[in-house]
């Protein structure tokens, strides 16, 4: 995660009257850069969405329970602690423990790159500054790639 905090310091310096110097410093500020709180919750609304409505994500789709609002909720909360801003889901669940909470799913590399398309699509439709996007889905790429509990297909 380090690599992540010193990619987004070189896009931006932190401004010390701003919210993100109250925040714990080894936490990124990419929370605040990309517009807090409203932000989170439309890249998670986003996401749900598009894996609601696309067939290229299909099989990822059929692992969720038919309504999609306690995922989306849960990913708000996670992504709001994971990008600097309030812990929420920490919070509510504890430690997020992502690799446990996920292996009651067969996770291939099939899923994760759906899974990635679901959020790539959340964070072009929700992030405004390209190098953003791109810090953040590097970051996530390696989180997801994490998740995989099956072996690669070769």
């Amino acid at each position: 995660m380090n690599w992540f905090k010193r990619t987004l310091s070189k896009i931006t310096e932190p401004n010390s009257n701003s919210q993100s110097s109250q925040r714990d410093p080894c936490q990124s500020n990419a929370y605040d850069l990309i517009g807090g709180d409203h932000t989170i919750k439309a890249i998670a609304a986003s996401f749900y969405q598009f894996m609601d409505s696309d067939p290229q994500v299909k099989p990822l789709r059929v692992i969720h329970p038919d309504s999609l609002t306690i995922s989306e909720e849960k990913l708000y909360e996670f992504l709001s602690g994971w990008l600097g801003g309030p812990q929420l889901f920490q919070q509510k669940y504890g430690n997020p423990a992502l690799r446990a909470r996920h292996m009651p799913f067969a996770v291939d590399e099939t899923m994760r790159d759906q899974w990635l398309m679901c959020f790539e699509h959340a964070l072009n439709e929700n992030v405004t500054q390209p190098e953003h996007r791109q810090a953040i889905f590097q970051a996530v790429s390696t989180l997801a790639d994490h998740m995989r509990n099956q072996p690669s297909q070769s």
